[in-house]
């Protein structure tokens, strides 16, 4: 005889349903920083024009290839940094697109 004893099916379900849990929190979790992400990207981009117009070859630091090089990354970081700060709503309407999408997929 099998010393393994036999699940019962309550224990089988309470362990499957814990694990959708921590699944869901997870790409809940994904889901948020994709969110934040998206609202960095298009803080970048919103910003971007504004720094093309500003000229600084006049400045004692400012000018030059190098600066031009890098400028678009400085940009972005400068977008994360906002939407680190808690931005200006854009993840927080991404994010509820994305789970209402997301819900509407589970249920087809």
């Amino acid at each position: 005889m099998s010393s393994i004893p036999a699940l019962h099916p309550q224990i089988i379900q309470q362990t499957f349903s814990q694990k959708q849990s921590v699944s869901k929190a997870m790409s809940d979790e994904k889901v948020q920083r994709t969110a934040k992400e998206f609202e960095a990207m298009a803080l970048g981009e919103m910003l971007q024009p504004m720094f093309d117009t500003v000229d600084n070859s006049d400045g004692k630091f400012g000018g030059g290839q190098a600066e031009k090089q890098f400028q678009s990354m400085q940009v972005l970081e400068l977008g994360k940094q906002v939407a680190k700060a808690g931005g200006i709503g854009i993840a927080h309407q991404v994010y509820g697109k994305m789970k209402e999408m997301a819900e509407k997929s589970a249920k087809e």
